[in-house]
């Protein structure tokens, strides 16, 4: 597991209760350079060059205050009515990575030690979602808050302690109308998960891909194997679960390596009482912004990023994203829906985009 070499504190996040939990964490772990800060600013993160800085920000956990903008939830289609921020950053070196492009600075981890704050905040979105409360197809969701969208929580959990607490809250709390915490994670260590009183409210996704993929492209996670062992071990403590297929790639052999992990995750859930499985399926994608940020990260990357091998997709400001070309996407598509209806037919999907 991630273990952060330096860890630092702001003054506004030393006031917190839950960072000094999150310093006990880290202390008994075995960190030694634990700094308090005197402002609410990071500094010190910053290498001779981009290659210094990264190495530098990803070994780095930073305990902070949320601002209020992340305070103020947002939709987040199509996993979630309510996009629900515990930390922001990740460990882990995926040259794929979709927060590429999407936070500015270096890429540390921040964890938010005004946990009590964020989790209160919960109440006042319940039933105004217009992902899953309020549409007819996910209704039976309820209010959805999706709680990996900027991070992994499974990945820094043994150090923040943050994600065990969002699933007490929200399996123990009085919302009037149903609710479901989601998280998705590359990691299987699920053991701080397993006893808590989740009340079937968290949804746990396994975020998997082909051999091909993950071997080559997802540094610093644990392999699919133990990803896929510990959502057994969910699953079998009665807790909703999922399969996050993604980032979908069209590699050489790419029938054979995903039909392999499809049949691995049938094995490993097979005879699960009560089983709830979804499934989504998210293809590659990238930005222009996300390519340049890879390549300066991961400058000898054989990540296919080829514009002029994708077709271009707009968003509804005018930004642009590149995809797989609409024969490849059928093709693709067409596979998994025949794929999923054989190997896992108790598995609901979710979407596919």
């Amino acid at each position: 597991m991630w273990l952060p070499k330096h860890v630092v504190v702001t003054r506004s996040a030393a006031e917190r209760s839950h960072a000094a939990r999150i310093v006990a964490r880290c202390e008994a772990a075995g960190v030694t350079d634990i700094d308090f800060l005197r402002s609410d600013r990071i500094t010190g993160l910053r290498g001779e060059d981009e290659r210094a800085t990264y190495v530098r920000a990803k070994s780095t956990l930073a305990v902070v205050v949320s601002p209020p903008s992340k305070r103020k939830l947002q939709p987040i289609p199509p996993s979630a009515d309510w996009r629900l921020d515990l930390a922001e950053g990740c460990p882990a070196h995926c040259q794929y990575c979709y927060l590429a492009g999407s936070l500015s600075g270096p890429p540390v981890t921040r964890v938010y030690a005004d946990l009590d704050d964020i989790l209160a905040g919960m109440d006042a979105y319940v039933g105004r979602g217009g992902v899953t409360s309020g549409t007819a197809a996910r209704a039976h969701e309820g209010t959805t808050f999706e709680a990996s969208c900027y991070t992994d929580p499974l990945g820094i959990e043994h150090v923040t302690g943050s994600l065990a607490a969002a699933v007490a809250h929200v399996g123990t709390h009085d919302f009037g109308d149903r609710v479901q915490l989601r998280a998705t994670t590359k990691f299987g260590a699920v053991e701080p998960l397993l006893g808590l009183p989740h009340g079937g409210r968290t949804r746990i996704r396994a975020s998997v891909n082909a051999a091909g993929v993950a071997g080559r492209f997802e540094g610093g996670t644990d392999p699919v194997a133990a990803r896929l062992a510990g959502l057994g071990r969910l699953a079998r403590a009665g807790y909703p679960v999922g399969l996050t297929i993604a980032p979908i790639m069209p590699v050489p052999g790419w029938r054979e390596e995903y039909g392999a992990l499809l049949d691995a995750a049938a094995a490993e859930l097979d005879a699960v009482p009560g089983l709830d499985l979804t499934v989504e399926c998210i293809t590659h994608r990238f930005t222009p912004g996300s390519r340049e940020v890879l390549t300066g990260w991961y400058p000898r990357t054989k990540l296919e990023m080829d514009p002029e091998q994708r077709s271009r997709k707009f968003g509804k400001y005018g930004s642009v994203k590149y995809v797989y070309r609409r024969e490849e996407m059928q093709e693709l598509r067409a596979w998994f829906g025949s794929a999923l209806e054989r190997r896992l037919p108790a598995a609901r999907v979710l979407y596919w985009t």
